[in-house]
């Protein structure tokens, strides 16, 4: 299982196109604090954040998964435009553990999600 903090519309859609072919259970966020109560009731293997979401909020929350000890294995990966170098370095402070750049991301997606859900919580 893995959970998903991505609210633009295309992406949301590849990611479950992809991951329901890949057979892999999805949990999509709804918002910043949506984020922390699923990680929190489901602790999943990975949760996968868009870093250029302004309503999901994903530094405030990559930040309080990782510094939450109850959500300590939980892998968190994000992607962002390889050009917006202010949102790979946040992401990178706050703890991220793979920042990609969109288009990496989306080539690799069904691996990433095969990986992310099968991993130990």
């Amino acid at each position: 299982m893995v959970l998903v903090a991505v609210d633009d519309f295309l992406f949301r859609s590849k990611i479950r196109t992809t991951g329901k072919q890949a057979g892999v259970e999805l949990v999509f966020a709804q918002s910043g604090q949506d984020v922390l109560d699923q990680a929190r009731a489901l602790k999943p293997p990975l949760v996968i954040f868009d870093l250029n979401s302004s309503k999901l909020e994903p530094i405030a929350a990559i930040t309080a998964i990782k510094q939450d000890p109850a959500l300590a294995g939980i892998r968190t990966l994000g992607f962002v435009s390889h050009v917006d170098a202010d949102a790979i370095a946040a992401a990178r402070q706050a703890g991220t553990d793979q920042v990609m750049a969109r288009s990496a991301f989306a080539a690799q997606l069904a691996e990433i999600l095969l990986a992310g859900g099968t991993g130990p919580a």
